[in-house]
């Protein structure tokens, strides 16, 4: 209901799923809207039950039926400014650098939602040169803020310090790049809106990786009588770190406005809220 409430007043929501071609032209052609943020897909917490139709469905099946879609459409006018892609840091699996760069770090997913997701990359990038249809792609990053559903590790983390649950971390120096919602939220209009974004690639995330055991220790400072134990790491799991957004800041004039404290302080005044 919260999630709903922020919605605002010219917020309209049409029903469907993105797997039928049908769906997709009944609302593309009504509404034709000028940008497109393509941001439909299973959720990463879903990972442990995950298959490879339902990854597929989200992004490789909908991302073509969405660009097809356009194309078809704008035989009779072209009214698609950008088309953008929310793609995800887990294309990159395991970290072989410090800092992953979106054209110079090695993209080996090892699990099938990062699998799927480079798929809709390279769909985006071929069927958008093929179709003449402009796009971005966006690499996020750890998202967290309120009204989050997912079941991210974050949303895990805080939902457990509310209830006065102990916090189980795997990895002592496990680390991930949080990033604020409202900071991502504006890196995907940059992508969108700004000319230097067509047909690129960005990280948008914090720019900085930090510990999960950091996390913990600010929700901590909210909730004095948190308790936390580290555990060994979940060795499937991608081994991730910072993402470079020095090419985001460079052609987007992007910049991060939250600090891991600052958003961590105003979900939880939201919730108190």
């Amino acid at each position: 209901k919260a999630r709903m409430n922020l919605l605002g007043d010219g917020v309209i929501i049409e029903r469907g799923e993105t797997k039928y071609r049908s769906v997709i032209f009944k609302i593309l052609e009504k509404y034709r809207p000028q940008y497109i943020f393509h941001l439909a897909a299973l959720p990463l917490a879903k990972l442990d039950n995950l298959n490879s139709e339902e990854a597929m469905e989200g992004s490789v099946i909908s991302t073509t039926n969405i660009l097809d879609t356009i194309a078809l459409l704008s035989n009779k006018e072209k009214f698609v400014k950008r088309f953008v892609y929310a793609s995800s840091s887990m294309v990159y699996g395991d970290w072989q650098e410090d800092v992953a760069q979106e054209d110079n770090h090695p993209t080996n997913p090892k699990e099938i939602y990062g699998t799927m997701k480079l798929a809709g990359e390279a769909i985006t990038r071929g069927l958008g040169t093929f179709h003449d249809i402009d796009y971005s792609i966006v690499r996020p990053s750890a998202v967290y803020g309120p009204t989050d559903m997912n079941r991210r590790v974050s949303q895990i983390f805080l939902d457990k310090a509310r209830r006065g649950e102990k916090l189980t971390i795997q990895g002592e120096d496990e680390a991930l790049d949080f990033t604020y919602v409202k900071d991502i939220a504006n890196g995907f209009v940059l992508a969108a809106t700004s000319d230097k974004g067509s047909k690129n690639t960005f990280n948008i995330t914090s720019g900085k990786a930090q510990k999960l055991v950091d996390y913990a220790k600010i929700l901590k400072e909210f909730y004095p009588d948190l308790s936390y134990e580290v555990v060994p790491r979940d060795q499937f799991r991608p081994k991730r770190g910072t993402l470079s957004i020095e090419k985001a800041k460079k052609l987007l004039n992007y910049k991060p406005n939250y600090s891991l404290y600052e958003g961590i302080k105003e979900t939880i005044n939201f919730y108190k809220k």
